[in-house]
């Protein structure tokens, strides 16, 4: 039997087995196993918490900060195409590393990322530094995007779409409280909007804290591993039963692109992000264009991000009960084809509704995170799922708010920059509902060999 296997099978038989956190907690007493689910469950809502700020808090006080860095709208427009950039570039490195390191020390890296970046990129001095360090802490946001679904599913295997919830909640809450206190923050700190922008990052400074003891815990079941050969091998109820092969193996990784439901998630997750990029980038600014004060428009944005902190609680237990998640998608879908049209007709008479309107069609986001956890039966299938979907996704997604800062430069109004939006809610409701269908990405991948 062993002649007939390949090169690339006899490797993978003879690699040593790869544990995960939750596989090492298995290890503690049962006080400590409750212990550290605690500390992961705080870890992430902490993460979560600290993966939009970056981005919001920006968007909050975009003008202040063209002006300061002498950018034009194009240039406005390429910086608000950043985060999908990194994400796209980073987040596909995140399953890799996870394997190297553990998710857990990923995690806590990514959270010492963004509090750097978000700390040095105020004071960089000019354009390129702001960029760069802007760089530095999508990065961080990038590889913990990544992995939280991954967390979720190997801590909490039969709790998912509650876990998700709380994730995406926490999420939420955390870009809408950016949205919302930037503006007024930076007035209570003398008007200057690089402290406005540099006091998100002692949240992510906090954020490192609850995965150092996980990254200590792995550390430590990973210097028992040089115990005698004779020693007998741990065995881990949490884990998936399927995800491992013969001896504890990791099995060999999916060829996920012959999927045709990777696919179509990964171009799902990419029209939502361009939607919520674009909001996030651009709201304010549409908002404020049209006679709203800033720090009203400000609120309209976090109005509309904290639509997601119900939401995203409700709508991931919803999907994990439905056998297709299309109807989900047509609902959101429709709210923001109505609240782009009133965006178009009305945007200072009705921006309350809009804002609200466009903050249900956002939930989108929760949605494809839990279908990222559906479509796939083991921890492994949903780390590459979520790297390729995600990274596709975001690599979908950079061109919307680049193309929204040159029609709105060249067009000098926001008619055809919001046309746009309206007009790719379309295709997003087209292969939402197809990504929604009953399947996992391992059957296709299978039957596709």
């Amino acid at each position: 039997m062993m002649a007939g296997m390949t090169g690339e099978e006899t490797r993978t038989a003879m690699a040593p087995p790869i544990r995960s956190s939750a596989q090492d907690a298995e290890l503690q007493p049962p006080a400590a196993r409750a212990w550290m689910t605690r500390v992961v469950i705080i870890g992430i809502v902490l993460t979560a918490l600290n993966l939009r700020p970056a981005i919001t808090s920006l968007g909050a006080l975009l003008e202040e900060v063209r002006d300061g860095l002498g950018m034009s709208g194009s240039f406005a427009g390429l910086l608000t195409s950043v985060p999908p950039l990194c994400f796209a570039v980073f987040g596909v490195m995140a399953p890799r590393l996870a394997r190297r390191f553990g998710p857990a020390a990923v995690v806590c890296a990514g959270m010492v990322a963004i509090a750097a970046g978000l700390a040095i990129r105020p004071f960089a001095g000019n354009t390129a530094g702001f960029l760069v360090a802007s760089a530095l802490a999508l990065m961080g946001i990038a590889v913990s995007n990544v992995l939280m679904p991954v967390i979720v599913k190997r801590w909490f295997p039969d709790r998912v779409g509650s876990m998700t919830g709380l994730y995406s909640m926490a999420l939420a809450l955390g870009t809408a409280a950016a949205a919302a206190v930037t503006v007024p923050m930076t007035r209570s700190l003398g008007g200057s909007w690089h402290a406005g922008l540099a006091v998100w990052a002692g949240l992510a400074a906090v954020a490192v804290l609850p995965w150092i003891p996980l990254v200590r815990a792995r550390g430590t079941a990973l210097s028992a591993d040089a115990a005698p050969a004779s020693a007998p091998a741990p065995v881990a109820p949490a884990r998936d039963a399927s995800s491992a092969s013969a001896g504890g193996q990791e099995p060999a990784p999916l060829r996920i692109t012959r999927s045709r439901t990777a696919w179509t998630l990964a171009v799902f997750f990419g029209l939502q992000a361009t939607a919520a990029y674009i909001t996030m980038g651009w709201m304010a600014q549409i908002f404020r264009d049209a006679g709203v004060p800033a720090g009203t428009a400000g609120l309209l944005l976090a109005v509309t991000m904290v639509m997601g902190v119900p939401l995203a609680f409700v709508i991931p237990r919803l999907a994990t009960r439905l056998p297709h998640q299309g109807p989900i998608v047509v609902a959101l879908g429709v709210c923001g084809l109505v609240g782009y049209a009133g965006l178009y007709l009305a945007p200072a008479g009705g921006a309350w509704a809009w804002a609200l309107l466009l903050g249900i069609a956002n939930c989108a986001f929760p949605l494809a995170l839990t279908m990222v956890g559906m479509r796939a039966r083991t921890g492994a299938g949903v780390a590459q799922l979520s790297a390729f979907a995600q990274s596709t996704g975001y690599l979908i997604s950079i061109p919307g708010p680049l193309l929204v800062g040159v029609l709105y430069q060249h067009s000098g109004g926001w008619g055809l920059p919001i046309a746009l939006m309206a007009g790719l809610m379309i295709p997003q409701i087209v292969v939402g509902i197809l990504a929604g269908r009953d399947r996992t990405v391992e059957d296709e991948a299978a039957r596709r060999r």
